[in-house]
């Protein structure tokens, strides 16, 4: 047998502000060698349509004097047109210029140029330069939103703004206070390298993969999995430039500070005076956020486990148990709740080692080979973090194991009970606070892997989880898809995270994909039930399903939009919230024009293509 391909390692986080951590570096390459020797597609292909994509209504004429101007402003090193081959790269190396796992044709959401700035004034200088020359500008903070979009605009042609490249300084970390102050660049990675290397007892709160921008995340209102979990309700202070190129401080630093200095509350008290403004910054199109505050958690001691249970249907029963030990703060951090499909996904092995077939996995194969794992042949996997002094993390953990020992079969492991290379080791990393790349090993799952979320908020009750479930299972046998299911639970609401892994070498897949994803949507909705967060290519649709009071919310979101931002530059149709210039002449997906890209028609009214 041929040795697998090696592929160059990934930048490291000390030359490359996105890179990975030494302590990862070795891990990293085994990723990424795993992922890239099962890509079929080529590194990169000939483009089929003129180069750069240009933007709406602006000639070649236009936008050559326009990109003349922004050189002018930010030097011609920090303009690049997109002129070249797309390639879809991997997550460290992940491209600026297109969403790295396309639903649609690669080239469908594709930026006509990327700029990158240097600092707050040369951010507004951009935002200025797009007014006088009606250029819809994109801003990223790293762009690694995978699952939702990436990098790519909502409306081609677009110039990205990639703030992550030369703004990523921690301007403050404030020991006393556990915060911190960053510009979008900054990773979790970074984050946490840096805490460590000033030996601060505190932590960070990290999603799954920690190379993403902890403000981009928070603003997306990510989650993580520490009592922090909830990381836009744990961000303190913005700093935006608003469309018009005015630059913005919400909560307390809109007070200055003495001697012109910051003031002292910026980072402790999230309001101020009057109305709290940070909400609206928060997934939409109102303005760049240039800074912002994070508050950290104190270092403390904590205990990983995970329970397991024998049968699918013991699914709603599970999440009436957890439901009062979550509302009575009993479980110490935002557990997650998964099938046990994802004990064979995460040991980073292809599904072909599990199953020949093209069509779903079926239970009774799921059920041989979980049989082989550690957890051993059951359904449903819960992954629990308790926090506190060792008395009261035993106690809690009794009151935890007694609660679900209601469930016929129900069986709490530590990590102790099981191999070093279990997943549960991973979930102690990132429950305590510590940024890792193990949730990549799903990626193997077929061959040039790109995934979907579909996202939508369930009550945390067994019958409103069971409508939910039953329609997500119905529509991926529909669609021939593998259910892979992970629920971050609250005491009132679960984030039902369904991810779609799908091979985007294939449209027959990406179809199928896309028509899933609709169709989730559209029957979830109509039993009460909305997603949090989506691709861009979908969020005309989810927007569109919060149509309380004849659409009261986006008429009151187009209002805000229309007076900030009345030449509709920036992030045009990003959260379903278009400007007035765009708005009702084609651009809203409502229908199955995903589907139709697939078909070489393209994204945006026909004029345009």
């Amino acid at each position: 047998m041929p040795p697998a391909p090696s592929f160059p390692p990934p930048p490291s986080l000390s030359s490359n502000y996105s890179g990975l951590p030494d302590r990862l570096a070795d891990i990293g390459s085994e990723s990424k060698n795993r992922l890239l020797s099962r890509r079929t597609l080529p590194e990169s292909a000939p483009r089929q349509h003129d180069v750069p994509r240009l933007p709406p209504d602006i000639s070649r004429a236009e936008f050559n004097q326009a990109i003349g101007e922004v050189k002018e402003i930010l030097g011609s090193e920090n303009v690049a047109i997109n002129d070249r081959p797309l390639v879809d790269g991997w997550y460290i190396e992940h491209p600026n210029t297109h969403d790295a796992y396309h639903v649609a044709l690669q080239e469908d959401l594709v930026s006509s140029a990327v700029v990158y700035p240097g600092n707050v004034e040369e951010v507004q200088s951009i935002v200025r330069w797009a007014n006088k020359h009606l250029i819809p500008i994109y801003p990223i903070s790293m762009g690694r939103n995978i699952g939702y979009g990436g990098t790519a605009p909502r409306v081609p042609g677009s110039v990205v703004i990639d703030l992550g490249k030369r703004m990523n300084r921690i301007l403050n970390i404030d020991a006393e206070n556990a915060s911190c102050l960053l510009e979008p660049g900054v990773s979790y990675f970074a984050l946490y390298e840096e805490i460590q290397r000033r030996q601060l007892p505190l932590w960070i709160d990290t999603p799954d993969v920690g190379g993403g921008s902890v403000l981009g995340n928070a603003i997306d209102r990510g989650v993580g999995y520490t009592p922090y979990g909830d990381h836009f309700a744990n961000h303190c202070g913005l700093e935006i430039v608003l469309p018009s190129g005015e630059l913005l401080r919400t909560g307390m630093g809109a007070l200055p500070g003495k001697e012109g200095d910051d003031n002292p509350t910026w980072q402790s008290f999230q309001p101020a005076y009057g109305p709290y403004s940070d909400g609206i910054f928060s997934q939409s199109n109102y303005g760049i956020v240039v800074r912002m505050g994070m508050w950290l958690m104190p270092e403390t001691s904590h205990q990983s486990y995970l329970i397991t249970f024998p049968r699918d249907e013991d699914f709603p029963d599970i999440v009436e148990v957890i439901r009062p030990l979550a509302q009575q703060r009993v479980l110490g951090n935002i557990p997650q709740l998964r099938h046990v499909i994802q004990e064979l996904a995460t040991t980073a092995r292809p599904k072909s080692d599990f199953y020949a077939g093209k069509d779903p996995v079926p239970r009774s194969v799921i059920h041989e080979h979980a049989a082989t794992l550690p957890v051993g042949d059951v359904s449903w996997v819960f992954y629990g973090t308790q926090y506190g002094d060792p008395a009261g993390i035993t106690a809690q953990l009794e009151i935890i194991r007694t609660a679900f020992s209601k469930i016929a079969g129900a069986k709490m492991l530590l990590p102790d009970d099981l191999p070093p290379e279990h997943y549960l080791h991973s979930r102690v990393s990132v429950c305590s606070g510590v940024p890792i790349l193990r949730e990549l090993d799903w990626l193997n799952w077929v061959p040039n892997a790109a995934h979907l979320f579909f996202s939508p908020i369930v009550p945390t009750r067994g019958r409103d989880a069971r409508i939910v479930h039953e329609i997500v299972v119905r529509l991926h046998a529909k669609y021939g898809f593998d259910l892979l299911p992970t629920l971050c639970v609250a005491g009132r609401e679960m984030h039902y995270i369904v991810n779609i892994v799908y091979d985007r070498a294939s449209v027959d897949e990406k179809r199928r994909a896309a028509a899933l994803m609709r169709e989730m949507i559209a029957e979830t909705a109509a039993e009460g039930y909305g997603e949090y967060r989506t691709h861009i290519l979908f969020a005309d649709m989810v927007a569109s399903t919060y149509s309380w009071g004849s659409n009261a919310l986006m008429r009151f979101n187009e209002t805000i939009k229309d007076a900030l931002d009345p030449n509709g530059i920036l992030a045009p149709g990003r959260n379903g919230i278009w400007p007035r210039r765009f708005r009702g002449k084609g651009w809203e997906i409502l229908g199955t024009e995903v589907e139709d890209a697939l078909d070489g028609k393209g994204i945006g009214p026909k004029s345009v293509q």
